[in-house]
């Protein structure tokens, strides 16, 4: 759905998207493990691996744990000479627990803490200097709004939600104990919105829409901006480009997704991306299918189809399966109801 997911309705996947959303899951228990080979047109030992499991706390509560795992390939280490000095299998994690409550009949709030390993090179001397895995801990806190109208009498439903994630607020992070190389992590900012209609219960149509903001100092060509304070440059983000608003608005991002869903059996999704040409310029449009059976299991399909010709993003594709389960079911691999 264009990757935007910060209003979307909640399943086991709320843990990326938005964690606020857990309490408002209708299963008591959740596990999604999701796989992505990336820049797959370019290498093929490049892919990122996610996983997460959620369990409720009662009716208004959740807890979550998730690991998200980068692996970068295989590094061909070579001196400053150009000399062959081994290989080496970059790879980045973030280990995360979450807690999220509903603190109203249609509003919650989820926090995040979470643990992150950068590790692109090991311990090696790179032109003369020495570097190491680089190790900070971040937190995320999120907001969800959900109204509901619901018809009894034809099984209709109409649904508008509202979502905010601030991600990645923490330390910064160093590969080297050279002074002056800590560097910011990616904080990001997320607003959403996103509306749900079913006419009778059975043909559901949702739609959603985020806009992003990349939360770290805007480099200006002088000074070592990553020697700024932490919050001092994450929300002076706002008001420290160079070029003023005009280029303060083209460091937003818009991802919409919609997606069409029959009795909550089989969906059918379309997205698009956009990023300012000056701003990374990423624009791509997305389009997936998903199936859920047995009450119990679900698989997710998503594809990638970048605009510009010769993007490293072809044929990125992504698959999720997943699994909920309430407090009196219980996982038979014989099971065969529907």
């Amino acid at each position: 759905m264009g990757e935007a997911g910060v209003a979307l309705s909640p399943d086991a996947n709320s843990t990326y998207w938005n964690a606020a959303k857990l309490p408002y899951n209708t299963k008591d228990l959740g596990v999604s493990a999701s796989y992505t080979p990336w820049l797959r047109n370019l290498v093929d030992d490049m892919w990122l691996g996610y996983l997460t499991a959620y369990k409720k706390l009662g009716d208004k509560q959740a807890v979550a744990v998730s690991v998200n795992y980068f692996n970068n390939g295989e590094l061909d280490l070579r001196t400053s000479t150009g000399a062959q000095n081994g290989y080496f299998t970059s790879r980045e994690l973030a280990i995360s627990g979450t807690y999220s409550r509903q603190l109203a009949k249609n509003f919650s709030m989820g926090l995040t803490l979470k643990y992150i390993s950068s590790n692109l090179a090991g311990s090696a001397l790179v032109a003369g200097t020495s570097i190491s895995p680089a190790r900070v801990a971040a937190g995320d806190i999120s907001a969800f709004y959900r109204k509901a109208i619901r018809n009894d009498d034809t099984g209709g439903e109409f649904v508008w939600t509202l979502g905010a994630v601030l991600s990645n607020l923490g330390g910064k992070i160093s590969y080297s104990s050279i002074e002056d190389s800590e560097n910011f992590i990616p904080t990001n900012l997320k607003l959403g919105g996103g509306i749900s209609f079913s006419a009778d219960g059975r043909n559901r149509f949702n739609f959603v829409v985020d806009a992003r903001k990349l939360m770290v100092p805007t480099p200006d060509g002088v000074t070592n901006v990553n020697t700024l304070p932490v919050l001092k440059g994450v929300f002076g983000s706002f008001s420290d480009a160079p070029d003023g608003f005009q280029e303060e608005i083209q460091e937003v991002g818009l991802a919409v997704g919609g997606e069409y869903w029959y009795n909550d059996i089989f969906a059918l999704r379309a997205g698009y991306n956009t990023e300012n040409k000056n701003k990374g310029g990423q624009k791509y449009f997305t389009a997936g299918a998903g199936a859920h059976f047995l009450n119990k299991y679900s698989v997710d399909f998503a594809y990638l189809f970048p605009v510009t010709q010769g993007s490293p993003l072809a044929q990125t594709l992504r698959i999720t399966l997943a699994l909920g389960l309430n407090k009196a079911e219980k996982l038979d691999v014989n099971d065969t109801e529907n």
